[in-house]
């Protein structure tokens, strides 16, 4: 999803990702953002960290 040219980013556990999601939005847990963020976005694009909690 591009919001302006940026990526939007859900950090929702993978299973609760798969069950719903915003349309075009990337999947990347919180718990492995650390790990997995530097390969999966571009250092030159806006990141729209997106994270429903109902709780």
């Amino acid at each position: 999803m591009s919001a302006g040219g940026a990526v939007v980013v859900e950090v929702l556990p993978a299973d609760e990702y798969a069950d719903e999601h915003l349309p075009g939005a990337i999947n990347i847990p919180l718990k492995k953002i650390d790990a997995l963020a530097p390969g999966a976005l571009a250092p030159d694009r806006p990141v729209i960290v997106y994270c429903y909690d109902p709780l």
